[in-house]
């Protein structure tokens, strides 16, 4: 694609336009534009400004705005995306007759810039082709999705050792992001999705494991400020809370997602008991999440079994609840397939899954794990192999 791409992305890269020029020949359309950064990470190997458009038939096209040193074989520089159909025609390339563009991504203004630049062609979504085709993973990515995780978990088995007392839950989120970061983490969360926004992990003590967040997380957390509501709020790390660290680590543009539970001195016995129901949960809803199950049968199993417990009321929030239990995870940390409401999304061998069904105590907080599964043919794996009991700290 890029001058200096190692051959194997490049081979690996082939694999995916393959997939999407059949998933776009399907949707009616002779070929796709995408614009956002995760997609041109996705179709290119890389990220740059500009668009990439890929045909059901010829060579794809890098159109770069930015930088502008980047050169390849597929590779054009633009100033502007009007230039886009001047230079495919200049090339004896035919205007597409239907063209799927990223609506979820696009503002209407972009929308309208690129119709327009497309005159007489038709415009249709691509979005959730290209959400389609990201969630299985080639034999490429799920090796570095592989090895992210394998790293991951060899850093959250340190973590506990990094606690102080008398820190906040900000002041041990400094210490653990910065072992993330020396390990070789890129630092780097994309969140999909309109209105989305994310700090790079959370660190949920106490009560605040059960604040509502405007952000659609399994549980979100107060936050140190109204202009990022989300994660670790500044209280005093104190005995008998528990403390959820969910920090993701991306080493190579893929994400890892991994929750674990800490205990500072004795909690209450209730909190303990939903904690191994989450482990329960994970165990059971991974045995029966084999190629063909739906998102929704699974997240209805989660509930019965939490129900069935007795510890429905607080099963994934309190007031405010999380409708799902699992979310896809790759280049972005919330990606498909989802186990959830309503979910339609039906497994294949190759997905990657992160498995959140958590709890909260009222007066004591957050409990549960979370991991990163890889859906194969007899069910899901663990990635994420690091032990699930409750840590001690302190």
């Amino acid at each position: 694609m890029f001058d200096n791409d190692s051959l194997d992305l490049a081979k690996d890269l082939t694999l995916r336009w393959q997939k999407l020029r059949g998933l776009i020949e399907a949707a009616g359309a002779d070929a796709l534009l995408a614009t956002s950064v995760s997609n041109l990470l996705y179709l290119s190997g890389r990220v740059y400004i500009g668009a990439f458009y890929l045909p059901v038939e010829g060579d794809p096209v890098c159109f770069v705005r930015r930088p502008n040193n980047l050169a390849g074989k597929f590779a054009m520089l633009i100033r502007k995306p009007e230039q886009i159909p001047e230079l495919l025609a200049a090339a004896g390339r035919p205007a597409p007759k239907r063209l799927l563009l990223e609506c979820d991504m696009l503002s209407h203004n972009e929308w309208l810039r690129y119709a327009a630049a497309f005159s007489g062609t038709e415009t249709g979504d691509a979005s959730q082709l290209l959400r389609r085709a990201r969630a299985v993973k080639t034999a490429y990515e799920l090796e570095l999705v592989r090895d992210t995780c394998r790293r991951h978990a060899e850093i959250i088995d340190r973590f506990a050792s990094l606690f102080v007392p008398g820190m906040t839950d900000q002041q041990w989120m400094i210490k653990m992001f910065g072992l993330v970061m020396r390990a070789g983490s890129l630092g780097s969360l994309r969140v999909e999705g309109s209105n989305m926004e994310s700090f790079v992990g959370a660190v949920l003590a106490g009560d605040n494991g059960g604040a509502p967040s405007p952000f659609d997380f399994a549980l979100g957390g107060g936050g140190l400020s109204p202009s990022l509501p989300v994660g670790q709020c500044g209280v005093s790390i104190e005995k008998g809370m528990s403390v959820q660290v969910d920090i993701p680590a991306n080493f190579y543009g893929y994400l890892s997602d991994c929750s674990r539970t800490f205990a500072y001195g004795e909690i209450d016995p209730k909190a303990r008991d939903a904690h191994q129901l989450s482990i329960d949960i994970s165990e059971a809803v991974a045995a029966a999440a084999k190629p063909g199950v739906d998102g929704e049968y699974l997240y209805q199993l989660a509930l019965d079994m939490a129900d069935k417990a007795g510890f429905g009321g607080c099963f994934m929030g309190l007031g405010q609840k999380a409708k799902f239990i699992a979310h896809g995870v790759g280049l972005v940390i919330n990606d498909w397939p989802v186990f959830g409401a309503r979910s339609k999304h039906v497994l294949e061998p190759g997905m990657c899954v992160a498995m959140e069904p958590k709890f909260v105590i009222a007066g004591t907080g957050a409990v549960g794990v979370e991991d990163t599964y890889e859906v194969t043919a007899g069910g899901m794996v663990p990635l994420t192999n690091c032990s699930r009991r409750i840590r001690e700290i302190g």
